[in-house]
């Protein structure tokens, strides 16, 4: 069997994340060991000092302190020198009144074809992705975009929130939760696995702890 410290390219969900250390615009890092016990959301952008890395960058800063409200810290990425990234970060502050609050590594080309970073046809330029990394330091969410189209912060956000109320209540989130067409902010209770459990949901039900639409479609509010 292939040893995931061996693989190259974009990991898959459940894989830990590799270890390493990396130059970032606070120093130094060890990733995921300086990480241990909180949840980080580690994105890539192309390139300093471009259009869309430059709204993405606001975007990420603005939502800040909700991302640490849900005790998840934000790590950047590009294959820039850290001059660089300090020169853009200097120039977003005098120009936007934003100062970046979190680090940014400086990656050499190794931390992006360890993770699948490299665009094939675009150099070496890094794509536009998301790892949501929990306390564990496993690989929960991967998103993964083209150069040309910036992400939606409040997306990465709902889908980190998610994660964290599926781990803490075994329950599974709806389309558009916590705005479901249907189920509005309630949650899915996992389907049954065998006859017994199906009998178990019924009682549940009847008892009034949970919903169904049938069986296989159970819901419940979440006690706030």
């Amino acid at each position: 069997m292939e040893n995931q410290n061996e693989r190259k390219g974009m990991p898959l969900l459940g894989d830990s994340f590799p270890e390493m250390k990396v130059q970032t615009t606070h120093g130094m890092i060890n990733l995921p060991g300086d990480y241990k016990g909180k949840w980080f959301v580690l994105f890539s952008h192309p390139a300093d000092f471009t259009p869309v890395c430059t709204t993405e960058f606001i975007a990420f800063q603005q939502r800040y302190d909700k991302f640490r409200v849900l005790d998840a810290e934000l790590i950047g990425l590009s294959v820039d020198q850290v001059f660089a990234h300090l020169k853009w970060e200097e120039w977003i502050k005098d120009n936007m009144n934003v100062e970046i609050e979190f680090p940014i590594i400086a990656d050499t080309g190794a931390v992006a074809e360890t993770l699948g970073l490299i665009h094939p046809g675009k150099g070496t330029n890094t794509v536009r992705a998301v790892f949501i990394v929990d306390p564990a330091g496993k690989f929960r969410i991967i998103f993964y975009y083209p150069q040309e189209l910036g992400r939606n912060m409040d997306e990465i956000l709902r889908a980190l929130e998610g994660m964290q109320v599926s781990d803490k209540n075994k329950v599974a989130m709806p389309a558009q939760w916590p705005n479901n067409e249907i189920l509005k902010d309630r949650v899915i209770v996992p389907p049954a696995t065998d006859k017994k459990a199906i009998q178990d949901r019924l009682a549940r039900a009847k008892s009034g702890e949970i919903e169904c639409y049938d069986w296989w479609l159970c819901h419940k509010q979440l006690k706030k």
